[in-house]
């Protein structure tokens, strides 16, 4: 599915990518060193994500176990999605591919994908479940979850040291607390947050229990009118009442980490590697930068986030499946995964390796509200609803303005519910 700039770009920047393993009918399987010797597995990964250490040790220990060699081909973000489907429907397709999260409903639906139950049952019993579910179409496992990433509270430390706030928050309602000191007390806008920060929203609507969609019949259509997601913008209204931000604009236009680099801002809500965006357009805004988790309800359960991140699949034509598990039971174990979350600074598939990201600040502040975090409806249909102008956040912006819920709902449910019939 098409994620947004921050969700896509920046989980691409900061991860990494590996391959994916599924099954064969080739009852004479080949297990050892040079099991394999002589063959080539071809991985697709994105641009930006093997970190060279972890790259070097997975190649090196996948050569000496399985004679084989791995042949990377990085990929471009835009326009991966059609290039993979075209891959897929080829007699040579990859291996192995890094697709991501969202996406894989869509590429499983077209019979793209091998199933990996099998693999799930050897080494996934004790997978994230969060990261997981973006792994299963209709039932059954087509992917692996690798890793992800969520927003974060990235905030300055000045600003909230000249309101005289010792401490960073525990609760939204705390957090509400701490944006209107820095509102009374200092000159500095408390938080900085668009209209249209729709991944902050969808994470909103995960920690209120919402669904943005509903079947009625065998179609999917809206649900926008649902009172727990008018609870969600009820709680994203509130956030952006601290905000001078432009209402019908996202958090790319302009970029709000360079917002922030002026000095001005309290915080904003975006992805940990944000933080670079600043401190390249402000040197000397690196010693004020803060992290910490966006704060939920009650003080034992962060808010909902959305989990950006990467699924490994492997191509249903390739020719190599068992080539494909071996190398995907590699890239899996807890050593290369908690060598990932340390050297990438990613959210691991595990709950157990999370102590890989000790020392990390920003995927510190992540890593605990991924247990409950989630992801945009996990349905093929779901593709279409972020082409822009994204209905969603026409509903946003519309409700900021001043319409009810109820009347920003019914004003875009044609559009939303087209989109989900894919009638464009």
């Amino acid at each position: 599915m098409k994620r947004g700039l921050i969700a896509a770009t920046g989980v691409a920047a900061m991860l990494v990518s590996v391959a994916a393993c599924g099954s064969s009918d080739d009852k004479d399987e080949k297990s050892g060193a040079d099991g394999f010797k002589g063959e080539t597995l071809t991985l697709w990964a994105m641009d930006g994500s093997t970190p060279e250490g972890w790259t070097k040790a997975v190649q090196a220990e996948f050569e000496k176990k399985t004679g084989a060699k791995l042949k990377i081909e990085i990929q471009q973000w835009n326009g991966i999605q059609q290039k993979v489907t075209t891959a897929l429907s080829e007699s040579s397709p990859p291996d192995v591919i890094e697709i991501g999260n969202t996406h894989t409903p869509a590429y499983a639906q077209t019979g793209g994908l091998a199933e990996l139950g099998d693999l799930k049952k050897t080494i996934g019993a004790d997978w994230s479940a969060s990261l997981n579910e973006s792994a299963v179409y209709d039932g059954k496992q087509y992917a692996a979850p690798w890793f992800a990433a969520s927003r974060v509270v990235v905030y300055n430390k000045k600003v909230w040291a000249d309101a005289g706030i010792k401490e960073t928050p525990k609760t939204r309602t705390d957090f509400f607390k701490a944006l209107e000191t820095i509102e009374k007390k200092t000159d500095a806008e408390p938080i900085y947050m668009p209209g249209q920060n729709w991944y902050f929203f969808d994470g909103l609507t995960i920690g209120a229990g919402a669904e943005l969609v509903k079947k009625d019949g065998d179609t999917w259509v809206s649900n926008l009118a649902d009172p727990k997601v008018g609870k969600a913008m009820d709680i994203y209204k509130q956030y952006q009442s601290f905000s001078k931000a432009p209402k019908d604009k996202d958090e790319a236009t302009p970029q709000q980490a360079e917002v922030f680099a002026k000095g001005k801002t309290g915080a904003f809500i975006g992805m940990g590697w944000e933080a670079a965006t600043a401190i390249k357009a402000n040197p000397a805004i690196e010693k004020e930068i803060g992290y910490f988790t966006i704060p939920g309800e009650t003080a034992d359960k962060p808010e909902g986030v959305f989990l950006g991140g990467s699924n490994l699949a492997v191509a249903a034509g390739s020719e190599k499946q068992e080539l494909a598990k071996e190398f995907l039971k590699i890239a899996l174990s807890d050593a290369f995964e908690g060598q990932l979350a340390k050297e990438g600074g990613v959210i691991p598939n595990k709950e157990s390796l999370q102590t890989a990201l000790k020392g990390n600040a920003p995927a510190e502040a992540a890593a605990p509200a991924a247990k409950s975090g989630g992801t945009t409806p996990l349905i093929p249909e779901w593709a279409a609803v972020e082409n822009p102008p994204n209905p969603i956040k026409t509903y946003m912006t519309a409700v900021l303005n001043g319409k009810s819920h109820a009347e920003a709902a019914e004003s875009v449910e044609d559009e939303l519910n087209k989109r989900l019939s894919q009638e464009q």
